[in-house]
């Protein structure tokens, strides 16, 4: 007798066979609570399918619902022995037990193999008439997912017609049921549909104003998860006119005191979708006064679900700021909020920014700024700036903050408000240069990258007025090779702005750094920069002045970090990923990103032609591109412009890797290059000043100068300048 090849005698899932065709019946019982524990742990005990299947037959409920719990797992990987289960199912769906039939039709649909989808159709039929709600909201939910298996015979049967007829059920569950089951066959049906193959016309799912009707009255019954469905169809429903709308809103208006935080988001986002055709001021007022509440409540939830209602309330205020204008405190940090959590709030907290709350909420940033999170330190840091930005009036307290932190000597602390300060320039020139000799004073202090360039570009920025500029920029020249990419540019931006406001102090080291740039220096951006700065002292000073000193606009603070267009969509999927994610649903579900069709449909249906002619023409520059809505990279600037043709361009810029020109003129984008960006584009450029530098000092760059990695300089100076870019 050949021992190797007889079954095992031992071991656990040999005493689990044993136990479970034992002639108790608790004995069985255990023995198959034993074999789904195994299952949940990730054990495989699909070797005892037969002998669990023999314990379907059983009038004890909860044996029959671990049985089904075990086919519904392993039915993929027994195909052949799952037919052996059918006559149970079917019986099942004739047993007078609704809770044995609605078991049995809710598990057939759940098998997902294509041998017992056959005989669910007498079952489904039913159980889809069934005198009990309980079998009648599992059986519409079933035809979703017979649908998703195989949609012709769902179609085929009729029982895509009985779902929308169940939509006028008695019974609010199986409304919302039947209404989740139509919303989902109706996306199953798009997502696969083709251009041979569209999607079939039963499968469509219009609520016309019948249906809405119905919803309404279903809406105030149901569960709380059968309300986010309706609340979800009412959203999508386009009202016929202002009349309908408003009926919308007030029926909706009582789920603001739903104790799910589903359903009250559920219910903002049918708010925010019909309060666009809403021209009472009155009503309009006296919604977004009721939408505070609940969304204040919201943020006293756990941290998971906080923070899922902090990015959403983010969303809502890019639209409607004045919704939650005076609850500043219910946003301020505590001490035991996780870090993303907080980080949130410091966003709302600077769009609620006023002037009758920008006081407590500079002292609040400022005990910030003494936690020992680093990237919260940072960023409360960062928040005090643009609270100065925001707000003209605080800009000297915010000023006075910055300075005193600075003084703490924390070097992290010092350098993040350098950034800061930086920014405060940008949107205060010339108000508040007191500060500059203290930020100089802690040049040393400096040694990330950004905290560097910030300080470069005040200096350059400044440099008439600052005694030591040559001997504070020549710290940079010296270790230039040594310094970040980001730095480099900045220095040799500042050097060169330092030689046009005194040309007298600054000769050796603008040649110095001229010289190392083009001629030693890896980056080919770096070298093609000294090259066009080269280019202009050589052949017409006043250009130069023109272009490196031209005056551009004070910075502002985005309203907004989505496009408008993006953001009128996503407010329609309040509740979602999409809105938590800030970005549209068919960008990371379905079936990929989406192509150039759907990016032409957005841009098509855009009523100003010459955004949609502008789009298009930027469309046209990446049709390649394989991702076309990025729109991380898309807004991530604050240069970024905003509409429908600008997060085009920004979108084929990130996917196709060309550069796009928005500016109508040239010259817009060519200052834009030089110095820090602006929010917006140059302006008029001042007036040459009488001291101009001496043009011998720059010999005629040769018009092929060899690059290793960058192009080569053209060979006229003014007219090929711009067509670097």
């Amino acid at each position: 007798m050949n021992l190797s090849r007889a079954a095992p005698k031992k071991g656990e899932n040999f005493e689990l066979r044993s136990d479970l065709n034992s002639e108790y019946r608790d004995r069985r019982k255990d023995a198959i609570k034993r074999v789904i524990a195994n299952m949940t742990v990730g054990k495989d005990v699909s070797g005892l399918f037969p002998d669990v299947l023999k314990n379907m037959q059983t009038d004890d409920l909860e044996q029959k619902k671990l049985v089904y719990l075990y086919l519904m797992n392993y039915a993929k990987t027994q195909p052949e022995l799952v037919i052996l289960a059918v006559n149970t199912f079917v019986k099942d769906a004739d047993d007078p037990n609704p809770l044995v039939r609605a078991l049995a039709i809710r598990t057939m649909g759940m098998l997902r193999a294509e041998k017992i989808i056959d005989y669910l159709s007498d079952p489904l039929q039913k159980c889809l008439r069934d005198e009990n709600p309980y079998v009648r909201k599992t059986a519409c939910l079933c035809v979703a997912k017979l649908y998703d298996l195989k949609p012709e015979l769902a179609i085929d049967n009729g029982f895509i017609g009985q779902l929308q007829e169940m939509v006028s059920d008695s019974n609010p569950m199986v409304v919302a049921n039947a209404i989740t089951a139509l919303t989902d066959i109706h996306a199953t049906a798009v997502l696969n549909a083709t251009e041979s193959s569209p999607a079939p016309l039963q499968a469509n799912f219009i609520i016309t104003p019948q249906v809405l009707g119905k919803l309404l009255i279903a809406l105030g019954e149901s569960s709380e998860w059968g309300r986010v469905a309706l609340l979800t169809c009412l959203a999508r429903y386009k009202a016929v006119d202002e009349k309908e709308s408003e009926h919308i809103c007030e029926r909706v208006l009582p789920q603001f005191q739903h104790v799910n935080g589903s359903v009250v988001l559920a219910a903002v986002k049918v708010m925010m979708v019909h309060m666009r055709h809403l021209t009472r001021e009155d009503l309009v007022k006296q919604i977004i006064k009721k939408m505070a509440p609940p969304l204040v409540t919201l943020v006293s939830s756990a941290p998971e679900t906080q923070w899922v209602a902090l990015r959403n309330i983010n969303l809502l205020l890019q639209k409607r700021p004045d919704i939650l204008q005076n609850e500043m405190r219910v946003f301020f940090c505590k001490y035991n909020d996780p870090p993303y959590v907080k980080l949130e709030k410091l966003d709302i907290m600077i769009r609620l920014a006023q002037e009758k709350n920008v006081d407590t909420l500079l002292s609040e940033l400022k005990e910030y700024a003494s936690e020992v999170d680093v990237d919260f330190v940072r960023r409360a840091i960062k928040a005090i700036g643009q609270c100065a930005i925001k707000i003209e009036s605080s800009a000297g307290r915010c000023v006075q903050v910055l300075l005193e932190l600075i003084n703490t000597r924390v070097s992290y602390v010092v350098q993040e408000a350098v950034v800061v300060m930086k920014d405060i320039f940008r949107k205060y020139p010339h108000n508040y240069e007191g500060v500059i000799p203290t930020l100089c004073a802690n040049l040393d202090e400096l040694d990330e990258p950004e905290a560097k360039a910030s300080l470069i570009w005040i200096i350059g920025e400044y440099a008439e007025k600052i005694d030591n500029a040559s001997e504070l920029l020549g710290v940079f020249v010296d270790s230039f090779l040594e310094e970040a990419y980001q730095v480099q540019l900045q220095t040799l931006t500042a050097v060169v702005k330092l030689y046009m406001k005194k040309p007298e102090s600054a000769q050796g080291v603008v040649s110095k750094v001229l010289e190392t740039a083009t001629k030693d220096c890896d980056s080919p951006d770096v070298r093609d920069r000294a090259y066009i700065y080269w280019r202009l002292l050589s052949t017409d000073p006043n250009a130069a002045k023109a272009v490196i000193l031209a005056t551009r606009p004070p910075i502002t603070l985005a309203q907004t970090t989505v496009p408008p267009v993006i953001l009128e969509e996503l407010l329609g999927e309040i509740g979602t990923l999409a809105s938590v994610y800030h970005k549209p649903a068919e960008t990371f579900v379905g079936r990929g990103r989406v192509g150039a069709d759907a990016v032409h449909r957005k841009i098509e249906g855009q009523e100003d032609e010459a955004i949609r002619e502008k789009a298009l023409q930027t469309l046209v520059a990446g049709q390649q591109a394989e991702n076309l809505l990025d729109f991380d990279e898309a807004v991530a600037g604050e240069d970024q412009p905003t509409g429908l043709a600008a997060t085009t361009a920004a979108v084929v810029q990130s996917s196709a890797g060309h550069k796009v020109l928005t500016s109508a003129n040239p010259l817009d984008d060519l200052a834009s290059l030089f110095g820090s960006s602006s929010l917006a584009t140059p302006t008029q450029a001042p007036a040459p000043s009488p001291m101009s530098p001496p043009a011998s000092m720059f010999p005629s760059v040769p018009s092929a100068a060899p690059l290793s990695n960058g192009p080569a300089v053209p060979s006229k100076p003014q007219e090929d300048l711009l067509g670097l870019f």
